[in-house]
C-alpha cells in the first residue's frame, strides 16, 4: 500500500498551491525539492530585517479578486506599486513608456504632443512588414525609444542581435499617454509582508517536505511511494532528453551588502538598457518592503546562456522549441499516473497569478469541488 496519495516534485509556487489544496481534501502529500530551500525562484530570505529576493524581483499582481483574496488568506500581502526606472548613458527614464518617459526623451508635455512625435518617429516604418524584433520595434515606437530603451536590454536578455530575434517577441509595446509610472495595469498588486518563503511554508505546512532530493536520480523508488505524481520540473529532463533539449535562458545574480550605505539607488529596480553594461537590472531589496537599516543589499542580474547545472529561467518559445515541446507533451499524456504543471513542465513563462490559477484549476479538476 502506497504511503502517499500525491508525490509533488518541486516546492515552487505551482507545486505548493497544489499540495495545499490536496491536503485540504485530506490527501497525503510528499514534496521533493532538488534545491536546499522552498519556494523555487520566488524564494526570499530575511537578512537582518531586509527581505532579499534571491532570484530576482517578484511582485504578485492580478485583476482577479478571488486570486488576491486566496493568497491573502494564507499570508498578508502589503500593497506595492512597481515603478522601475531605466538607465541609459547615465540618464534615468520612467517605465513603462508613459508621459514622463516621452518628456525625458523629447521634451513633450501634452499627450497630443507626444502622439504627434511618436507618429513622426514611426512614419518611415509604417509600410514595413517586420521580419525581426528590431523591425517590429521600429514600426511600433520608432528609433529613439528603440535605441534608448529596448535594443540593448533585449540583446542582453536573449544573448543575440535584435535582428536575429523573431518579431513576435514584441507583438505590442505598452504606451501610456498619462503621467502614470505604475508598471502593471492590474488592480491588485503586492508582496507578502514576511516574504514569499513564508507564503510557501504556509502552503506546505500539511505536507511532508524533503529538500536536497533529486527525484529523477531515484525515480522508481519515489514513484513507488505515491499513487500519483505531480511533476513541475523540466519536461525534457523527465524523458531524459530522448527527443532533444529544449532551450532556455538563464540568469546569474551578484548580491552585495553595503554596510556603509543606507540607500544606494532610491528605488527597488533599475533596468540598464545599454548593451555595454553587462547586467540588465539592479535591485535594491529594502525598497520592496521598506525598513530603516544603516546598510542596504543590492543585486545585479546577468543574463546567461543556459547549460546543465544552471537554473532555466526563460523558455525560448520559437518555432523549433514549441514543436519540440508539443512532442514531449504527447509523451507526457501517455504517463497516466503523472500530472504536469508549472513553467518548466508547461514550457511557458507564467506570472505568479497565472501559476496559482493553473494549480487551482488542476486541483479543481481532480477534486471536483
Amino acid at each position: 500500500m502506497k504511503k502517499y496519495d500525491f508525490l509533488v516534485v518541486g516546492a515552487g509556487l505551482f507545486g505548493a498551491v497544489f499540495a495545499y489544496e490536496a491536503a485540504k481534501q485530506g490527501k497525503r502529500v510528499l514534496v521533493l525539492e532538488r534545491r536546499s530551500h522552498l519556494g523555487g525562484n520566488i524564494y526570499s530570505e530575511a537578512v537582518d530585517g531586509v527581505q532579499v529576493h534571491r532570484y530576482g524581483a517578484h511582485i504578485f499582481h492580478t485583476d482577479d479578486r478571488r486570486l488576491w483574496d486566496y493568497v491573502n488568506a494564507i499570508v498578508p500581502f502589503r500593497p506595492y506599486v512597481n515603478s522601475p526606472l531605466a538607465n541609459y548613458g547615465g540618464k534615468l527614464y520612467n517605465l513603462p513608456f508613459n508621459m514622463h518617459t516621452f518628456y525625458q526623451l523629447w521634451g513633450t508635455v501634452t499627450p497630443q504632443e507626444a502622439r504627434e512625435r511618436l507618429q513622426k518617429e514611426c512614419a518611415p516604418y509604417a509600410s514595413l512588414e517586420p521580419q525581426n524584433l528590431e523591425e517590429q520595434a521600429l514600426k511600433l515606437v520608432g528609433p529613439t525609444i528603440y535605441e534608448t530603451l529596448i535594443k540593448g536590454y533585449t540583446e542582453k536578455q536573449w544573448g543575440c542581435d535584435a535582428k536575429d530575434l523573431p518579431a513576435f517577441i514584441i507583438k505590442r509595446l505598452p504606451l501610456r499617454f498619462t503621467y502614470n509610472n505604475n508598471y502593471f495595469n492590474d488592480r491588485y498588486q503586492g508582496i507578502p509582508e514576511e516574504g514569499y518563503t513564508a507564503l510557501v511554508e504556509k502552503l506546505l505546512a500539511q505536507a511532508d517536505v524533503r529538500l536536497d532530493v533529486d527525484y529523477l536520480a531515484d525515480k522508481a523508488r519515489w514513484d513507488a511511494s505515491a499513487e500519483h505524481v505531480l511533476f513541475t520540473g523540466r519536461i525534457d529532463e523527465y524523458f531524459n532528453f530522448s527527443l532533444g533539449h529544449l532551450d532556455y535562458r538563464s540568469l546569474r545574480f551578484e548580491t552585495e551588502r553595503m554596510d556603509d550605505t543606507a540607500d544606494y539607488q532610491g528605488t527597488a529596480v533599475i533596468n540598464f538598457t545599454e548593451r555595454e553594461v553587462p547586467y540588465t537590472r539592479r535591485i535594491e531589496h529594502k525598497h520592496f518592503m521598506p525598513v530603516d537599516t544603516p546598510f542596504t543589499i543590492v543585486t545585479r542580474e546577468y543574463p546567461e546562456v543556459f547549460a546543465e547545472g544552471k537554473e532555466p529561467y526563460y523558455p525560448v518559445n520559437n518555432a523549433r522549441n514549441n514543436a519540440l515541446y508539443q512532442a514531449y507533451a504527447t509523451l507526457a499524456a501517455a504517463e497516466k499516473h503523472v500530472l504536469w504543471g508549472g513553467r518548466l513542465a508547461q514550457y511557458a513563462y507564467l506570472d505568479m497569478d497565472d501559476t496559482v490559477c493553473e494549480a487551482l484549476k488542476l486541483a479543481n479538476r481532480l477534486f471536483a469541488w
